[in-house]
């Protein structure tokens, strides 16, 4: 059996897919993947809403905003030795006061719980209507246990409503 997704496209390239896959009774996209996080939710906009009109799953990566909500990183902190915020400019300009007012709230309400944000940012993904997977990277063994064991957070519908937002 064919499965067909797509990834870093837009609301009407994934209206065009579907009406495509129907028009020529072929196999239609099942999943979408697209940057998502507690502070990247562009996709909120206009993708997340066209993926669930044609029943997509929907596939985030960078989760932990290229470790912003891991807990590695803190304001006015030099970023560490080899990090990614360290190494590339381009990830690094995502470390706003702003971001870091942000990053503390989040901390704050996960720490109430007992969690980290890491859990909450995985948490909160997997709690979203549609999500299929996340897709959440690591360096180390340690990272690839706390990123699957993220997954055991399972929201309540009031927690879900009380994260805080951007």
């Amino acid at each position: 059996m064919l499965f067909v997704a797509s990834s870093n496209v837009d609301n009407d390239r994934i209206d065009e897919a579907a009406e495509a896959a129907a028009r020529l009774d072929t196999p239609a996209f099942v999943a979408t993947q697209a940057q998502w996080s507690l502070l990247v939710r562009k996709v909120e906009a206009s993708v997340l809403p066209a993926a669930r009109r044609h029943h997509l799953g929907v596939v985030p990566y960078f989760p932990l905003a290229s470790g912003l909500l891991t807990g590695k990183y803190r304001k006015g902190e030099d970023f560490p030795e080899g990090s990614r915020l360290a190494t590339m400019s381009f990830f690094a300009t995502m470390a706003t006061d702003e971001n870091f007012a942000y990053i503390e709230r989040l901390r704050s309400f996960a720490e109430e719980r007992g969690r980290t944000v890491l859990e909450l940012a995985i948490a909160w993904l997997l709690a979203q209507e549609g999500v299929a997977s996340v897709i959440a990277g690591a360096t180390t063994p340690e990272q690839v246990k706390g990123n699957a064991a993220s997954g055991a957070w399972a929201l309540s519908p009031e927690e879900l409503v009380a994260v805080p937002t951007l």
